[in-house]
């Protein structure tokens, strides 16, 4: 049987993005609006949530989007974007995933906003593994965790285990 160790319960992992949140807010307090745009399911779970401590502390509309890519192999399928180019052209856009490991899943996230025009371009992750084989980083870590290859970092946000477990 694989051990698993929690890392981060329900609550830490609220404290993490209330403070996740006053950084971006510190970053972006000029801006009217920023778009946090989830990656696949549970980057949309946290960037809602991080959207709503947003919204609660600024003036900074929050607005949430959602960018599905196939995380396990992204070259067989087009990224999937629900907002037109016109609605997030010029402004602050925020990528939100649960973790960063080769930063593959970033890298091509990324790639679907580099022909248009933006004030800026973010990365969030709540776990930075520090394994990145591309050229990206996060601007915005909720907890950085050096592990082995062979570790797997599992992000439960539904249900009665949420949490951050490491296995």
């Amino acid at each position: 049987m694989i051990s698993k160790s929690k890392i981060l319960n329900s609550h830490e992992i609220n404290q993490k993005l209330k403070r996740l949140a006053w950084e971006v807010y510190e970053k972006n307090s000029a801006e009217k609006e920023i778009i946090v745009v989830g990656i696949s399911e549970r980057g949309l779970i946290l960037a809602k949530k991080l959207a709503d401590f947003i919204n609660k502390i600024s003036n900074i509309k929050a607005n949430i989007s959602l960018l599905e890519l196939d995380k396990d192999n992204p070259y067989n399928k087009e990224v999937s974007f629900k907002l037109k180019e016109k609605e997030y052209s010029n402004k602050v856009i925020i990528l939100v995933d649960d973790v960063l490991s080769s930063g593959q899943t970033l890298m091509f996230a990324a790639k679907h906003f580099l022909k248009t025009r933006l004030t800026s371009l973010s990365v969030l992750v709540l776990v930075d593994r520090n394994h990145n084989r591309y050229p990206i980083k996060a601007d915005f870590v909720g907890l950085s965790l050096s592990t082995t290859l062979q570790e797997y970092i599992n992000v439960e946000l539904k249900g009665a285990n949420k949490g951050v477990y490491l296995s």
